[in-house]
C-alpha cells in the first residue's frame, strides 16, 4: 500500500474528529495537524481535502489584551494516575482542590490508573494487526463510562458520555487505519495515548462544578509547546507557551482550571507528549508560567524517603530537600521526581511539595532552594541514600596513558559511538587508569568496541588491559552540606568497612552534592543499610542470633529483654534477636522476636533446628546491616563454624572456650582472619565469666607492657569448693553442696579434672603470644584414678567419700604451715609454659582471701613486677557469665558506631 493511500485512510479516520463537539477550540485554529515520517498534514473543518501543512500561525497574530495574573495567588496541584484511579478517588481530588484557599488554582491530572498503558497497548495491538485492539478499546470505554456514572449526573454526565462515545468512535477509526497500515507514527501514537488525560481532566472539572465552584478544563496541547531535544526528550518553549496560555486565559479566565498532564504539541501544532513522568513535568512548566506560590505533587506516599523503604525499613520521610539534592537523588534512581521536572520551578524558586493524597495528616516533603539547617550536625549533611543495580565496571589501564592528551576523550567517544550510558567515571590522578560504570546489558558492546579501538595500544603494551567487572551496584550518599562539613566521607567509608563491604571505585565531584561508590551487587543492600543506619538514623542496629538457649543463653535472653528498651532510648542501640536455636528446635524472625514471650514462641512456632539454615537466615537478612551470632554452648562442632561465619561478615561472641583452646593452627587462622577484617570476634566470658580478664590482658599488651606471669584461680566451682573446705568438713560433702547449689557441671568430674582450667590457661597463654597446644599444659586432676572410670555422676558421688581421709590429710598439712589449698592455673611467659595444679598459699596471700565462688587473677608484668595487678570477682554462675556476654555485645555495638 503506497503512502498516498495510507494517508487517505488516516484522513477518513481523522475527519471523524469534527463530530467532537467541545466547549473549546480543541484543534488549534479549526485544524488538526498530524505529523508523519514524510511530512505533516493539516485537516480543516471547512474541507475534506488533504493537503500539506502550511506554516503555523503564531499566537502573536491574534490581538490578546487580557491580563494573565501571575504570582502567589496561584497554587498548582498535580494528581497522578493512582490518585485518579477510581470515581471515589476523583471525588477526593475534587475535595482537596475545593479545600485549597488559594485565590486561583491550576490542577494538572494524569490519566486514570493504568489507562496510559492501556492506550499504548491499543496502538501496539493495532500496528501489530492484532484484532483484539477492538476489545481493548471497549475496556477503556467501559472503565471511563462506569467512573463517570458514579461521579457526575444530569446534563454534565450526558455531555461527557456523548463526548466519550465520539472520542471512542474517532479512536476506533484511527486504530483501524493504523491496523491497515501496520504502522503508527509517533505523533499518531501520541494523539491516541493522550485521550486518557483528556477524559480524566473533564471528569474532574465536572466533579468540581457539581460542588458549585466555577471550573474550566484545559487541553494543554493548546498551550504547552515543546521541541524535541534528542534521547526521547523534549524541551519546553516557555515564550510561545506563555503566549498561548494568555490566549487561552483570555477566553476562559476561570479561578479553577483543570489541565491535562503529559500531553503537549510542537510549534507546528503536531500532538506530542512529555514522555514518561510527563505529568509532573507539565505541573512544573505550568507552575513556572504562572509564577505559582508552590507546586504540590500528590501521590500515594507520605513524601520523599531517606532511602528506598523496600530495602531499608527504618527509612524516614524527609521534611525538606534542596533542588540539587532532589536532582541528585532522582539521577541515582530514588523515586522522587524526574530531574527535568525540577528545572522549570528551580529557575523561579518555586517550591515543590510531595504529599500523600491518602494521608492528608502527613505534611510531606518540600523541595526548595537550600533549606535552613535545622540542627547543624552530621546527620543533616547527608539527606538520603540511593542505589543503582545491574551495572558493570569497565577499567582501562596502562602506563602509556599517563600524560598523553586525548586518551580519556578517545575512550569516551568510543563509548558514545556504542550508545552506552556512562553512569559514573573515576580516574586516578596518576592517569594510569580510568574506570567507569555502564549498564550491564551494554558492557559487552562497550568492551568489544574499546578492544577494537585500542588494539594497537594493547598489542604494544601502552595499555595493559581493558577489564570488565560484572555484578556491580552504585551506592550514592546525597547531601547539599557535605561540601562544608569535614569528615563526611570518612564516616561513610568507616560505616561500610565495619559492615565488611569492599569498595571497588569512588567518585565525588568538587560540589560534594554526592559521594558515589561502586561495590558488589550482592553487598549493595547491606551497604545501603549500614550507611543509612550510621549516618541518618544515628542508631546502631544489631541483628542477634542466639545459639544455645540453655542456662547461660536463657539468662542472656532475659537480660536482653530487660534492657533493650533502655538501650534504644538512651544509647541509640537497637538490639533485635532474630533467631534462637537449640539442639532440636529453632525460632526465626525477620524483624525481631518478642523477648517477653520467647519461651512460648519457641514451643509454638519453632521448626526443626538446622545450624546452616539458622546462619543463612541471619546472613541473608537484608533488614539489618550488622549481624552477630552468640554461641552460648560448650559445643566443639558449633565452635568449628566460627571461621566461616566471620568470613561471611557475621560477628561472633561467645563464652565457649573450645575454639580458642582447640588446635593451634585453627586458632591462629581464626585470629588472622579477625585482625584482617572489620568482623569482630569477642570472647571475654571464656576465661573470667563477667570479669574483664581478656580485656585487661589486651590493654597491658597494647600499651607496651610485657607479661611475665599470669597466675590465678580460674574456676569458680573449684574456688567455692576450696574456700569451703575448712575445719572438719569432708571433701565429698563440700563437692555435694557445690553440686546441689548448681556450681558444678552435672558431672562434677568435669570440674575436678582441671580440663576447664587448662583451657583458660591455654587461652591466656595464646593471648600473651605463646604458641602452645592444650596437650602442652600439664594438669593435676583432682579426680582419683580409680573413680575416673565410674559409669555415672551418681556412682562417682557415692564413691568419693572413700577419699575424704586423703583430702583431710592434705588440709591438715597445709593448716600446720598456716597455709590453704588452692587450685590454680599458671602462664609462665618467661619460660614459655603453663601448668594447672593444686598449690598451697600463706593465709595472708590474696589467693587465700577469697570467699564463695570468686575468681582471682594476678598479672605480673614489667610495670606490675613488685605488686601484681589483681582482678577479682565472681567467676561462676549464669548471671555473671551472661553479663560478660552482654558486655561483649555492647562493646561490639560501640565498635559499630554506638556512643560509648
Amino acid at each position: 500500500m503506497d503512502y498516498f493511500n495510507v494517508m487517505l485512510i488516516y484522513r477518513e479516520a481523522v475527519l471523524q474528529c469534527w463530530k467532537y463537539e467541545l466547549s473549546q477550540d480543541q484543534y488549534l485554529g479549526g485544524s488538526l495537524r498530524i505529523g508523519s515520517s514524510q511530512g505533516s498534514l493539516d485537516i480543516h473543518r471547512s474541507t475534506n481535502l488533504l493537503r500539506p501543512a502550511a506554516a503555523s500561525v503564531s499566537v502573536e497574530q491574534d490581538e490578546v489584551n487580557t491580563y494573565l495574573p501571575k504570582g502567589d495567588m496561584w497554587s498548582v496541584h498535580k494528581f497522578g494516575g493512582t490518585c485518579m484511579g477510581t470515581s471515589q478517588r476523583i471525588q477526593s481530588v475534587a475535595n482537596i482542590v475545593l479545600g485549597d484557599s488559594s485565590e486561583r488554582k491550576l490542577i494538572i491530572v494524569s490519566a486514570m490508573s493504568k489507562v496510559t498503558d492501556m492506550m499504548y497497548n491499543l496502538v501496539q495491538k493495532a500496528q501489530s494487526r492484532d484484532d483484539s485492539y477492538t476489545i481493548a478499546l471497549e475496556e477503556v470505554f467501559e472503565k471511563h463510562m462506569v467512573a463517570a456514572k458514579d461521579l457526575i449526573d444530569g446534563e454534565d454526565l450526558a455531555r461527557f458520555l456523548s463526548q466519550l462515545h465520539s472520542d471512542v468512535s474517532n479512536l476506533r477509526a484511527m486504530l483501524r487505519a493504523i491496523y491497515i497500515a501496520g504502522h503508527a507514527t509517533e505523533s499518531f501514537s501520541d494523539f491516541v495515548v493522550g485521550h486518557g488525560e483528556l477524559w480524566s481532566a473533564q471528569m474532574l472539572s465536572y466533579a468540581i462544578k457539581k460542588s458549585g465552584a466555577p471550573c474550566s478544563w484545559m487541553d494543554t496541547r493548546e498551550v504547552l509547546v515543546v521541541k524535541p531535544s534528542g534521547c526521547n526528550q523534549v524541551d519546553p518553549d516557555y515564550l510561545e507557551s506563555e503566549k498561548r496560555l494568555l490566549k487561552w486565559f483570555s477566553r476562559q479566565p476561570a479561578e479553577i482550571i483543570v489541565a491535562t498532564g503529559f500531553i503537549a504539541s510542537t510549534a507546528e501544532n503536531i500532538p506530542t507528549t512529555l514522555k514518561r513522568d510527563g505529568s509532573d513535568f507539565s505541573a512544573a512548566i505550568v507552575g513556572s508560567l504562572v509564577r505559582a506560590r508552590q507546586v504540590t505533587i500528590w501521590t500515594d506516599v507520605d513524601g520523599v524517603f531517606s532511602a528506598d523503604p523496600r530495602k531499608v525499613s527504618e527509612a524516614v520521610i524527609l521534611s525538606t530537600l534542596s533542588y540539587q539534592e532532589a536532582w541528585e537523588m532522582s539521577y541515582f534512581g530514588a523515586n522522587v521526581l524526574h530531574p527535568r521536572t525540577i528545572i522549570p520551578v528551580m529557575k523561579d524558586n518555586i517550591p515543590i511539595v510531595i504529599r500523600n493524597m491518602f494521608n492528608l495528616s502527613a505534611s510531606g516533603t518540600m523541595i526548595c532552594k537550600q533549606p535552613a539547617n535545622e540542627n547543624g550536625d552530621l546527620d543533616a549533611c547527608v539527606k538520603s541514600f540511593a542505589t543503582i543495580d545491574n551495572l558493570a565496571l569497565v577499567n582501562v589501564e596502562g602506563t602509556g596513558m599517563a600524560g598523553v592528551p586525548g586518551t580519556a576523550s578517545a575512550i569516551f567517544s568510543t563509548v558514545k559511538d556504542v550508545g552506552a550510558n556512562v553512569i559514573m567515571i573515576s580516574q586516578a590522578s596518576s592517569e594510569h587508569s580510568v574506570c567507569f560504570a555502564v549498564p550491564e546489558k551494554e558492557v559487552a558492546a562497550v568492551s568489544a568496541r574499546l578492544h577494537d579501538r585500542f588494539h594497537e595500544a594493547l598489542a604494544a603494551g601502552r595499555l595493559s588491559k581493558v577489564e570488565v567487572i560484572n555484578g556491580c551496584s552504585i551506592l550514592a550518599a546525597v547531601g547539599l552540606r557535605m561540601a562544608s562539613t569535614p569528615g563526611v566521607s570518612a564516616i561513610l567509608f568507616d560505616a561500610l568497612a565495619k559492615a565488611n563491604i569492599n569498595v571497588r571505585a569512588i567518585a565525588q565531584g568538587c560540589s560534594e552534592y554526592n559521594i558515589t561508590v561502586v561495590l558488589k551487587q550482592e553487598d549493595c543492600v547491606r551497604a545501603l543499610r549500614a550507611a543509612h543506619s550510621r549516618f541518618f538514623l544515628s542508631k546502631t542496629t544489631l541483628a542477634v542470633g542466639i545459639i544455645g538457649p540453655g542456662l547461660i543463653g536463657r539468662t542472656l535472653l532475659n537480660q536482653l529483654k530487660d534492657q533493650v528498651a533502655a538501650l534504644k532510648e538512651n544509647m541509640n542501640i537497637d538490639l533485635r534477636v532474630i533467631g534462637i536455636t537449640g539442639s532440636s528446635t529453632m525460632l526465626l524472625s525477620d524483624t525481631g522476636i518478642d523477648l517477653t514471650q520467647w519461651k512460648q514462641l519457641l514451643k509454638k512456632e519453632a521448626e526443626p533446628a538446622d545450624i546452616d539454615s539458622f546462619v543463612h537466615h541471619l546472613s541473608d537478612n537484608h533488614v539489618f546491616p550488622n549481624k552477630v551470632l552468640v554461641d552460648c554452648t560448650a559445643d566443639t562442632s558449633v565452635a568449628s563454624h566460627y571461621y566461616n561465619w566471620l568470613k561471611k561478615g557475621i560477628h561472633v561472641i561467645t563464652p565457649n572456650k573450645k575454639a580458642n583452646s582447640g588446635p593451634l593452627d585453627q586458632y591462629l587462622k581464626l585470629r588472622t582472619l579477625q585482625r584482617a577484617s572489620y568482623t569482630h570476634y569477642f570472647y571475654e566470658a571464656t576465661v573470667g565469666a563477667g570479669l574483664p580478664i581478656i580485656s585487661t590482658l589486651r590493654g597491658l599488651l597494647e600499651t607496651g607492657d610485657k607479661i611475665l606471669r599470669i597466675e590465678g584461680i580460674f574456676s569458680g566451682t573449684l574456688s567455692y569448693i576450696f574456700n569451703n573446705f575448712e575445719g572438719t568438713r569432708a571433701f565429698s560433702d563440700v563437692v555435694a553442696e557445690a553440686k546441689e547449689a548448681g556450681y558444678t557441671e552435672p558431672d562434677p568430674r568435669d570440674d575436678l579434672s582441671g580440663t576447664d582450667v587448662a583451657r583458660k590457661v591455654i587461652i591466656l597463654a595464646r593471648e600473651s603470644g605463646l604458641r602452645l597446644e592444650l596437650s602442652d599444659i600439664p594438669v593435676k586432676s583432682l579426680v582419683p584414678e580409680t573413680l575416673a572410670a565410674c559409669s555415672s555422676a551418681d556412682e562417682f558421688m557415692q564413691k568419693l567419700p572413700s577419699f575424704d581421709e586423703d583430702w583431710a590429710r592434705q588440709r591438715s598439712d597445709a593448716d600446720a604451715a598456716d597455709e590453704v589449698l588452692r587450685y590454680v592455673g599458671v602462664v609462665d611467659t618467661v619460660n614459655k609454659r603453663g601448668q594447672v595444679e593444686l598449690r598451697r598459699y600463706k593465709r595472708d596471700h590474696p589467693f587465700a582471701q577469697l570467699s564463695g565462688s570468686d575468681n582471682i587473677i594476678a598479672f605480673t608484668t614489667s610495670r606490675y613486677k613488685e605488686q601484681p595487678l589483681i582482678v577479682r570477682g565472681p567467676g561462676a554462675g549464669a548471671e555473671v557469665t551472661a553479663g560478660g556476654v552482654f558486655c561483649d555485645i555492647l562493646r561490639l555495638a560501640s565498635y559499630l558506631g554506638a556512643p560509648s
